[in-house]
């Protein structure tokens, strides 16, 4: 399906038609143009993509951090940049490339010498933006991709001297593999526009014949998935734009390596030294039934000249959702990758069962070298256990081995060197069902191939890094921390998160530990790296982000546990503007999302990484802002209680106990003025507030984005319920607005974005509840935004989106003059 700018404008309100002289202006609600929120609103808006500098991505070198230099929000304009919607691919078809890319494109990209402070930015050309910086294997320089209007193009940085260029002259094709790949050898592994490609396919004029589907005899349950492809020209179309040239380009001189035939290219990985390749290729034949990720493809090793040395997987075509991510034969090679000493690949596999007579009744399990070129007789055993090997890390040499083990309910991380491949040195043992025991995971760092190894200390130690929880995390927030290990010897603390803040390694800057990069966190301040020294024991204070919103961090924050009727207790949090006082009831926005649990410990466990020492960054539609509007915001977390595969049973009854709890408790304590309450989700939260306004008296108006209102659109299974509609028929019928419309109280207010690609959220479904509503007299208001996916992006719908739900709020709740649910 193409998405072009030749689409009209959707009117914003049905009905609604804008004088443009003489007469009656709209109001805010009703104008069919953008418009903006309240100055305050907007600044607020505007201030969430201010730049922040974040020290995280170290050079392999040790030397020198890459900063993302940030856009501002993308336009409607930008959006509306034609694309191609194909059974889950996004592309654009100007450009051969993934439409994100352009949209998510980066300003540019800095580099920081964290030892002297000094920096350097280098900003994309005029009119392009650059994604996926990746670093060289020797730190020395940085590839990316340099989107232009018509083209992408393989782009390197100079990291010492600041300077980029482009590389080769050839476009990439930019829709599967979205990313430079690095060799040790100089090369870049990447997709270009094969030669000679053509024009691209074209519909016809007029269609040879219908669209065609048929059922098989075999039950097939498939979600509702967005933007299948329906015509054979939409298959024509999709090989046409994955259909790609692999190749190697030489950073030195811009040559181009082929490598094989054009060939529908999923993704490419090369061996460190540029003479191999893992080549993932999508395969014949496509379907209308299911989205490319469930689309056949098949994994080869080829050699430079794309010959295919030996097959690593093939998965046909699956339109059974019931077998899709289905395991692989225990006999298989598990774990399949480059090794880090760039001699060949590494894989775990079963030791085979004798050709003759009875197997084993316990297999070894075995760690295993594959060398070019890659025959069935090029393989060697590195190590094995009787114990299944759940996975294996190396030192950059290759001559240490780092092996988890799992089995009886204990994980085990040892480590075992090749030439005493019998003793072996634990470096944990821990209850797998003990969460408040975890010992953290192994701290990694690139080897001089680019491949990724264990980080080995001068000592011999290596670095465990994990987050330290604790049984009462509303007094004790989380705390992270780095152990140094000694394999089979001494466990050391180096570092750790102090109770008040919430701080994180970033990067080791010495090989012992001496140095570190943290990032830290508090309730009052916002994100900043740290220079963290061990013989000072203390940190220095790095990059400078301020705090955007002062205004919503001076914000008066409460956390509440909240008991239902039957005894069920959770936990709502609300905030409240910095100059309200004590007992003073505030009209209230209600801002949720359901969630499934078995019983009162399965929500319980999902509170144990509650994490009080966050910082409360916004987003562009954070509700928190309407705080300055004098509303108190209200984020009630709304369980879903019931035995498995019968939860969603209880959505009605429990969607309206947690409600009426939370109004209880909070008029109780003389926040919230109930009389002048709205209630708003996004996705399963717009779908919750609808059933909310119908089956509960208490809120005077809704605002409901890119929502699902009838279930019997998604027969074959939604959101965490898994049983098909004729398997819950009352269930799926309860659970959907749309049948229970004349129920509805309150105005509701319905936005959605008309290029939704989520599963199960069509915006038929807003456009059908509007319709409804309309002919039940109740009264309600729809907004489709053009362009917009599965939560609007623009700096346009974002603004009038704020201003149309004040404009609601003000009118419906702040400033209630009319019964609930009238017209």
């Amino acid at each position: 399906m193409l998405v072009s700018p030749i689409c009209a404008l959707l009117p914003l309100l049905a009905g609604v038609v804008v004088q443009q002289s003489g007469g009656s202006t709209p109001d805010t609600l009703t104008v069919e143009q953008y418009t903006r929120p309240p100055r305050q609103i907007e600044n607020l808006v505007r201030a969430t993509r201010r730049p922040s500098r974040l020290l995280t991505n170290l050079s392999p070198s040790g030397e020198l951090f890459m900063l993302q230099v940030s856009r501002d929000f993308p336009t409607i304009a930008e959006l509306a940049r034609p694309h191609y919607n194909l059974a889950g691919l996004r592309v654009d078809p100007i450009a051969n490339r993934e439409r994100g890319s352009w949209l998510r494109g980066l300003d540019g990209v800095e580099i920081f010498d964290w030892r002297t402070g000094a920096s350097k930015t280098i900003l994309a050309p005029k009119g392009a933006r650059f994604t996926s910086p990746t670093w060289s294997p020797d730190g020395s320089s940085i590839a990316l991709f340099a989107h232009f209007d018509s083209a992408t193009y393989l782009w390197m940085i100079d990291a010492k001297s600041g300077t980029g260029k482009q590389v080769g002259k050839t476009p990439a094709l930019a829709t599967f593999v979205t990313s430079p790949q690095w060799t040790a050898s100089g090369e870049i592994a990447l997709v270009l526009i094969p030669e000679d490609r053509g024009p691209a396919p074209k519909k016809p004029d007029a269609p040879a014949g219908p669209e065609v589907r048929a059922t098989d005899p075999k039950k097939n349950p498939q979600r509702t998935y967005a933007s299948l492809l329906h015509t054979p020209e939409d298959a024509a179309m999709l090989e046409y734009f994955v259909t790609g040239q692999v190749a190697f380009v030489s950073v030195a001189d811009g040559k181009i390596r082929k490598v094989g035939k054009p060939a529908m290219i999923r993704s490419v990985d090369p061996s460190p030294d540029g003479k191999h390749l893992i080549v993932s290729t999508m395969l014949k034949p496509f379907s209308y039934q299911v989205q490319v990720s469930s689309f056949g493809t098949v994994r080869e090793i080829w050699d430079e000249t794309g010959k295919v040395l030996a097959e690593l997987e093939r998965r046909e075509l699956s339109e059974d959702q019931g077998n899709r991510g289905a395991q692989r034969e225990g006999d298989s090679k598990r774990s399949i990758s480059w090794r880090p000493d760039g001699e060949g690949l590494s894989f775990l596999q079963i030791e085979p069962a004798p050709k003759e007579g009875p197997a084993p009744a316990n297999r070894a399990d075995r760690v295993m070298q594959w060398l070019p070129p890659f025959g069935k007789e090029d393989t060697k055993v590195i190590y094995q256990s009787q114990q299944r090997i759940s996975s294996v890390a190396y030192s950059a040499d290759c001559n240490t081995l780092f092996l988890t083990e799992s089995s009886g309910g204990k994980e085990t991380l040892y480590s075992v060197t090749l030439d005493s491949p019998t003793q072996r040195k634990v470096i944990y043992e821990r209850k797998t069902e003990d969460f408040y025991d975890a010992p953290g995971t192994l701290m990694m760092r690139d080897a001089p191939t680019g491949i990724s190894c264990v980080r080995v200390g001068p000592s011999g130690q290596v670095f465990l890094t994990g987050t330290q929880y604790s049984k009462d995390p509303m007094s004790e927030a989380p705390r992270p921390f780095l152990d140094s290990v000694v394999p089979g010897g001494k466990k050391e603390r180096v570092w750790q998160s102090p109770p008040d803040r919430f701080e994180t390694v970033a990067s080791l800057l010495e090989d012992d530990a001496s140095m570190l990069m943290i990032t830290g966190q508090s309730p009052t301040e916002p994100q900043n790296s740290y220079l963290w020294s061990a013989a000072s024991k203390s940190a220095r204070k790095i990059t400078n982000n301020e705090d955007v919103t002062p205004e919503i961090t001076a914000a008066s924050r409460l956390r509440i546990q909240v008991t239902r009727p039957d005894g069920f207790k959770f936990w709502v949090n609300v905030t409240l503007p910095r100059w309200h006082t004590e007992g003073t009831k505030l009209p209230a926005m209600f801002w949720f999302y359901p969630d499934e649990y078995t019983d009162q410990k399965n929500y319980d466990d999902s509170l144990r990484t509650y994490n009080k020492n966050r910082f409360p960054a916004m987003g562009a539609r954070s509700m928190q802002f309407l705080i300055e509007l004098g509303y108190a915001v209200v984020e009630p977390d709304c369980p879903i209680v019931g035995p498995a595969g019968r939860i969603n049973d209880r959505y009605i009854p429990d969607l309206r106990n947690n409600l009426y709890a939370t109004i209880d408790e909070l008029d109780r304590r003389n926040i919230i003025d109930r009389s002048r309450l709205a209630i708003g989700g996004h996705s399963y939260g717009a779908f919750s507030t609808a059933n909310a306004m119908i089956h509960t008296p208490f809120f005077k108006a809704g605002i409901a984005g890119d929502g699902n209102y009838n279930r019997l659109l998604t027969p074959n299974a939604f959101q965490n319920e898994q049983r098909l509609l004729w398997d819950a028929r009352e269930t799926y019928l309860t659970m959907s607005p749309l049948l229970w419309a004349e129920q509805l109280t309150g105005a509701l207010l319905m936005y959605h974005g008309l290029d939704d690609q989520n599963v199960g959220t069509s915006p038929i479904n807003s456009e059908r509840m509007f319709h409804a509503l309309e002919g039940l007299g109740k009264t309600a208001a729809l907004y489709m935004y053009p362009y917009e996916d599965h939560g609007p992006v623009a700096i346009e719908t974002t603004l009038d989106l704020w201003a149309r739900w004040i404009a609601w709020l003000e009118k419906h709740v702040k400033n209630a003059g009319q019964k609930a649910g009238s017209k």
